[in-house]
């Protein structure tokens, strides 16, 4: 089973721009603050290129040339980028477009706002949707509540693991945010299995200026 990897970062940085603007900070795009002597996105990319993957797909919208003069050219070669045409979409727009530009069969979607979710939890998103009875039919996904086989989709979102065409065929036509999507995956009667976090800060995505401190500690 070949696998893309689709990471969004396209998004407004909007609620991080209000914490920024009340703290009386600089403005600056969450994805390319300082982690881990690199930056979240960066460091999302590198944890994604160090999974078992065979293609990796980074999409832009907002902020698109901040973000690659803070990248520069370090990925020249291993990580293919696209840009939202128009910028203004939701976040299902912004994977479908990753999506439609990938070239495998499967795929790893992921947010450019998780830098803490290690190649190894990927691996094994990967590892339960290959060895599932019907991967076509399968969503291995990090787990929010329970781990395993799960009996339902509420407060699930990014990253998982998803076959391609399947995945595009419910995003085709959307612009919404993901959870709606998979709750309606998931009454159509696919397969969601909970993969279980390596340590808490892998649950946590940087929407806040408090999130991002959070990781840091």
């Amino acid at each position: 089973m070949s696998i893309s990897t689709i990471i969004t970062a396209a998004g407004k940085n909007s609620r991080m721009r209000k914490d920024q603007i009340s703290r009386n900070m600089d403005l600056k795009n969450k994805l390319i603050l300082p982690f881990m002597d690199k930056t979240v996105l960066e460091t999302t990319i590198d944890n994604a290129l160090s999974a078992n993957i065979d293609e990796c797909i980074v999409v832009l919208g907002h902020y698109a040339g901040e973000i690659m003069e803070a990248i520069g050219n370090n990925y020249e070669g291993s990580v293919k980028f696209i840009h939202n045409n128009p910028v203004d979409v939701g976040l299902s727009t912004s994977l479908f477009n990753g999506l439609a530009n990938s070239q495998y069969d499967y795929a790893l979607c992921i947010t450019g706002d998780q830098p803490t979710v290690s190649a190894e939890t990927f691996n094994k998103m990967i590892e339960v949707s290959q060895n599932s009875e019907n991967p076509e039919k399968t969503i291995s996904i990090l787990r929010r509540r329970k781990t395993g086989l799960l009996d339902t989709a509420e407060g699930l979102g990014m990253p998982f693991v998803a076959h391609r065409k399947n995945l595009m065929g419910y995003l085709e036509n959307e612009d919404d945010n993901l959870n709606p999507i998979l709750r309606k995956i998931f009454d159509d009667g696919y397969t969601f299995y909970g993969i279980k976090e390596k340590n808490k800060k892998e649950l946590l995505n940087i929407n806040h200026y408090e999130d991002y401190l959070s990781l840091l500690d």
